[in-house]
């Protein structure tokens, strides 16, 4: 199972969101460090909406989404981008 998917499955099983991307952005930050061609799962975006989130401040909310992925992040995952909303938040948009 790839990086993504267990992401996916991590997060949908932790805060059942109503709406879940896990993008793959690595590919944007090739030649940022030495030997690294921009292949892998090194960097990724989340955008998520979850009820779970209100009443959660946004830092709340990243560290949440952190300390479930942290396992991840000691493998490997080097940088982690994360829009995290409720389902009032984008309904008000």
């Amino acid at each position: 199972m790839s990086l993504q998917a267990q992401i996916e499955k991590k997060i949908n099983d932790a805060l059942t969101p109503e709406h879940l991307e896990v993008i793959n952005e690595s590919h944007l930050h090739a030649g940022h460090q030495p030997g690294f061609d921009g292949t892998g799962e090194s960097h990724l975006r989340i955008r998520i909406v979850a009820s779970a989130f209100n009443g959660v401040n946004r830092v709340m909310r990243h560290r949440k989404i952190n300390e479930l992925l942290r396992d991840e992040m000691e493998r490997g995952l080097h940088a982690l981008a994360i829009d995290a909303k409720t389902p009032g938040e984008v309904a008000n948009q």
